[in-house]
């Protein structure tokens, strides 16, 4: 039984390590993402602003900007730099090959770029001779880049479009038959085992901007973005919950409706799994208006917050955008407050801020919410010099926490630095590593040696004051 337990557990990590190598290939080029998205919304003829002298930005940009960025990024996520100019180098190959935003091909050629150099690095290692050390990394650099560069035009090109263009015409038939709206049935829970970056970035996002430069919008855009299905769920809670759901409710609101973080919203679900019902109804009835309105966005917006998602409605798509998100919203508020009021509750809530909080009641019934330390052994002062919060992206939820607790440790007097990244890339030298419990695994495979502090929620922890106690001490 054990080991069915460890397999799954597995299973699970090297799916959210897949999808986090893909999604941060994008996440750290959103900027430019977003800038193209305006520049498209602004100057295209059916923008706000025509104006065909700077709508000639948006083809360039699309077909070379973002994959290059793409691929660069995939490289130096394998071999820092110098793999990602190797990477960026191999993916000129597969753009100039097709016709078609090579998203895809660049996500494949990116990292193939620094894996190669990386392992011919390795190879000349101890090999080469005082003086011809630049010589020699410069051409061996040049000489890969070069023949991936052909390869990818000549090979890997033209078989990456032919999957893009059926994976599209899949999309497509998809909406066509408007069977659309059922992808949240996978999408929702997907989100809550934190696949939402990867979802979205990684898969939907490519498939969308393919979409938008030939429709000039996509709703692909809005399928995991759309923040209403959350919203519905901590509005049931603000009115309905009890104790720390209740009074973190209001918060996590604007922190996931105006700001965008829809991590802050995982936590409730995951204290009552049965709510993962009333997020997908509400993904699915958000989507079902928005096939049924011909709603669209021109990119991706990101994050997930509602100022990002008119910011990226084109021209006269306003209302089936809004109405997306209040149809979304009603249905999973109607269906988490049936949940929770419906639900037993004969347990007596724990008191979140004492000392080791072993079990929170949550509306309905009694779960396991409280977050626990990892490692067993005290946490000091004198070996305590970075706390590091990682969460998937390193953009949201672990910045969240690292404000809070950063915000107590001053309060405290505590000199630490605290710090905010995503798991993929944390430090080496890092103290303290403070990760949601579904993550947990990761951080400690990749840091082994590190204190490491399992939460449930970033945006109200125990453990934050459990910390700076034990650092004061």
């Amino acid at each position: 039984m054990t080991e069915k337990v460890n397999d799954k557990v597995d299973v699970k990590v090297k799916i959210q390590k897949f999808g986090s190598y893909l999604s941060g290939m994008v996440m750290p080029n959103i900027g430019a993402f977003i800038a193209w998205g305006f520049i498209t919304a602004l100057f295209i003829p059916t923008g706000w602003l025509p104006n065909e002298d700077l709508a000639k930005l948006v083809g360039p940009m699309i077909t070379f900007l973002l994959p290059l960025l793409i691929g660069f990024t995939g490289g130096r996520m394998v071999y820092d730099i110098r793999g990602g100019v190797v990477g960026a180098t191999a993916t000129m190959g597969v753009i100039v090959g097709t016709d078609i935003p090579m998203f895809l091909g660049a996500m494949i050629m990116g990292p193939i770029g620094g894996y190669l150099i990386k392992k011919l690095d390795q190879l000349l290692h101890g090999k080469i001779k005082s003086g011809f050390e630049m010589l020699v990394n410069n051409f061996s650099a040049g000489i890969l880049g070069g023949a991936l560069t052909l390869l990818a035009y000549k090979g890997v090109g033209p078989v990456v479009e032919g999957l893009s263009k059926v994976l599209a015409n899949g999309v497509q038939f998809i909406i066509d038959h408007n069977m659309l709206p059922l992808a949240n049935i996978f999408i929702e829970p997907a989100k809550v085992l934190f696949l939402n970056n990867a979802i979205n970035h990684g898969i939907l996002s490519p498939l969308g901007i393919e979409q938008a430069t030939k429709a000039g919008k996509s709703i692909l855009f809005l399928l995991e973005t759309n923040p209403g299905p959350g919203l519905g769920i901590l509005l049931a809670f603000m009115l309905f919950g009890k104790g720390t759901a209740k009074q973190t409710a209001p918060g996590a609101v604007i922190i996931h409706f105006l700001g965008g973080i829809h991590e802050i919203y995982f936590p409730y679900i995951l204290m009552k799994p049965m709510l993962i019902f009333a997020a997908m109804a509400g993904g699915i009835s958000g989507v079902f208006t928005f096939n049924l309105l011909d709603a669209g966005l021109v990119a991706a917006p990101s994050p997930g917050s509602i100022f990002a998602l008119l910011a990226m409605t084109p021209k006269g798509g306003y209302f089936a955008t809004l109405a997306g998100v209040i149809v979304a919203t009603a249905v999973s508020f109607a269906v988490a407050a049936l949940i929770l009021k419906t639900s037993k509750s004969t347990e007596e809530e724990e008191d979140l801020s004492s000392a080791t909080a072993k079990m929170e009641e949550m509306k309905g019934k009694k779960s396991s919410v409280s977050s626990v330390l990892v490692n067993e052994k005290p946490i000091s002062s004198e070996m305590v010099n970075k706390v590091v919060f990682a969460c998937d992206a390193g953009m949201g939820s672990s910045a969240m926490g690292a404000s809070i607790l950063r915000n107590k440790m001053k309060k405290a007097g505590i000199d630490v630095t605290v710090i905010n990244t995503a798991i993929n890339n944390l430090p080496s030298d890092a103290d303290v590593v403070v990760t949601h419990k579904d993550l947990t695994d990761r951080a400690i495979a990749k840091l082994p040696n590190a204190k490491h502090i399992s939460v449930e929620n970033f945006l109200n922890s125990p453990r934050y004051d459990e910390l700076v106690e034990a650092l004061k001490k």
